[in-house]
């Protein structure tokens, strides 16, 4: 039997249309916002993530002093940036999602193996590895400027950085971007030695950086985050700053994983009810739109039980 390429819970599907109905209903989507809160903290603590202890630190520490080191006073947020998100009204600007990124981040791993015993530092090593292993098959040898696009609190980065430094003797110069400057702060103070080159508030579909820039820029996470019209803008900006040859890499949900398929009724309307862009991510065609913007489509390959790696090259 074919695999469905989609989960039913999304899409025109009745359940989904079920599920958008609830979420549309104030009351209920109140209810939901706050249970699935409340399922992502203790599933966290059960694992061996301290989410409170994490978010109460941050809060007492320096970290709301770096704001104004990395805020793009400047910047217009888009539309779709500037809804609720992740149970949080006012989306990814504010301090709460900021301290409560990592956390959750690291309770994220723990859930792609739940029947083995993983501490959250060998779950993100597995989660990111797994991904640049597939990756670093389209690169060179050498690489010298790599960009992550939607970085978030900077674990991604970090990762990404630390991972290919250790690939190659010359030096790698990484960035991370992202729109929101709560999100920014916190990055710009965990990176305490100073590993990243930037952290650059901007849009993704607008960086501001020269064409030709980088040889390897990642979406790690993001896409699912996106409407897809904002989806192939972003893929545009990417194919402008990357190099002849420059990779474009992407990890998110895998809409055919059948771990995803199959999420309880609980699980997928709690997510769908904090995705305000499931639909439009698990009916997107990725992999047409990069080859409608102008890239060389490499490859769709499951990175792990629900997470899927998609590669494309910018033509020489």
């Amino acid at each position: 039997m074919q695999a469905k390429t989609k989960p039913n819970w999304a899409g025109d599907d009745l359940l989904s249309q079920f599920v958008n109905v609830l979420i549309k209903t104030p009351p209920i989507y109140s209810l939901m916002k706050r249970q699935a809160r409340q399922v992502l903290i203790k599933t966290a603590e059960k694992k061996g993530v301290p989410w409170r202890e994490e978010c109460q630190t941050l809060d007492n520490s320096e970290v709301k002093s770096f704001f104004d080191r990395v805020n793009n006073p400047n910047l217009i947020y888009p539309d779709y940036y500037q809804v609720p998100f992740h149970a949080y009204p006012e989306g990814n600007l504010c301090w709460q999602a900021a301290f409560e990124a990592s956390p959750a981040t690291k309770a994220m791993a723990l859930r792609v193996w739940p029947k083995e015993e993983l501490t959250w530092e060998k779950a993100q090593d597995k989660l990111r590895h797994s991904f640049y292993q597939i990756v670093e098959k389209y690169l060179p040898e050498r690489i010298s400027d790599l960009l992550d696009v939607g970085c978030s609190v900077g674990l991604s980065t970090l990762y990404l950085h630390r991972y290919f430094s250790r690939r190659q003797t010359s030096a790698v110069r990484t960035v991370g971007l992202d729109l929101s400057p709560y999100m920014l702060a916190v990055a710009q103070m965990s990176d305490r030695h100073g590993e990243i080159a930037r952290w650059v508030h901007s849009k993704a579909e607008a960086t501001g950086f020269a064409g030709d820039s980088f040889d390897l820029v990642t979406l790690q996470f993001v896409l699912h985050e996106l409407p897809r019209d904002a989806t192939r803008e972003i893929f545009r900006e990417a194919l402008r700053i990357l190099r002849p040859g420059g990779c474009l890499a992407i990890v998110d949900n895998n809409p055919k994983s059948a771990v995803i398929q199959n999420l309880p009724p609980a699980l997928f309307v709690l997510m769908k009810s904090t995705e305000p862009w499931s639909d439009d991510y698990y009916t997107f065609d990725v992999e047409r739109a990069l080859k409608e913007v102008g890239f060389n489509y490499q490859e769709t390959v499951e990175s792990d039980p629900r997470h899927r790696a998609i590669v494309a090259i910018k033509p020489n």
